[in-house]
């Protein structure tokens, strides 16, 4: 008799069990539901004006400003074409290429020189380290504006306006005070372990530098590659202030460019080479995107 209660206890703690775990299972579900509903709500209502500038580039200015509906009534690239061409004897072809040709110098000299700074930082001991290294962070808080004027004033008596030198070389002097900071702070999370067995090994700082610490901060450095690439490619203000030239005209000028002041924009036209300019850029992040969301979000690597 105690046994067979035994058993009708135990199998009904079997079936509350069960129903327990399939309710916190129902409950799982939909939590994950809700949750990727709101992600899908919110990521529609982000990416909307994206979706609305590609319909937009297939309509024509009637349409673009009296519906807000994203779906052109017909597929015509003529506005492509048109805003490939431009309104001036060069195409977008150039003003690419020009961009690219400030660009990737840029790239290139940015993450020499921040590693490099980041690095003397982050391992070195000297006088006035961390002095230096507060007016570093000081320097981001000031505002961009306020250089102008000297910088242009300096850059003329170098004899650089009308060239892209302006817009490339103080990168190479680590000027870029966030990449810097970004890049400390990761290093301040790799362990010196492999260093220290380099070091007995006989390597220098510089071998240390290239062999050990340059294949960890390879998430860091294409943050900072991505960063760059983006930035350099929206500038706006600086090409304008030193560039005088059409033919040397970045992306982001010629755009200003084909919105015309005297006569009706075409604002297909203007939209259509928008979505253009937006390609290389979400190219560059989609293929770096593993890599640059690693950088971004960690300080280091686990030790």
């Amino acid at each position: 008799m105690n046994s067979a209660t035994l058993n009708s206890a135990a199998a009904s703690d079997r079936v509350a069990s069960d129903r327990e775990a399939r309710l916190t299972q129902r409950r799982e579900r939909l939590a994950a539901l809700t949750r990727y509903v709101v992600l899908c709500a919110v990521g529609v209502v982000m990416l909307y004006p994206m979706i609305w500038l590609i319909g937009a580039s297939f309509k024509t200015n009637a349409e673009i400003f009296t519906e807000i509906g994203f779906i052109p009534s017909q597929l015509d690239f003529t506005a492509y074409l048109k805003g490939w061409k431009t309104s001036t004897e060069y195409t977008f072809a150039t003003y690419f290429l020009n961009s690219f040709l400030i660009t990737l110098p840029r790239i290139i000299v940015t993450v020499i020189s921040c590693v490099l700074v980041a690095y003397a930082f982050a391992r070195f001991e000297f006088w006035g380290k961390k002095f230096l290294f507060s007016v570093m962070v000081a320097t981001m808080m000031l505002p961009l504006i306020i250089l102008r004027l000297p910088q242009y004033l300096m850059f003329k008596e170098f004899g650089w306006l009308d060239t892209y030198l302006p817009m490339i070389v103080p990168s190479a002097f680590a000027t870029d005070t966030f990449f810097v900071f970004m890049l400390v702070q990761f290093l301040r999370g790799i362990p010196r372990d492999m260093e220290e067995a380099a070091q007995i090994d006989g390597c220098n700082a510089l071998q240390l530098l290239w062999h050990i610490i340059v294949p960890l901060l390879k998430p860091a450095i294409i943050s900072v590659i991505v960063f760059q690439f983006i930035w350099t490619m929206n500038d706006f203000m600086g090409p304008l202030i030193y560039l005088s030239t059409v033919e040397k005209y970045p992306v982001s000028l010629a755009l200003k460019m084909s919105i015309g002041a005297t006569e009706e924009v075409e604002w297909a036209s203007v939209l259509a080479i928008s979505v253009v300019a937006l390609l290389p850029s979400v190219a560059v992040f989609f293929a770096a995107q593993r890599h640059f969301i690693e950088g971004a979000s960690s300080s280091g690597i686990k030790g």
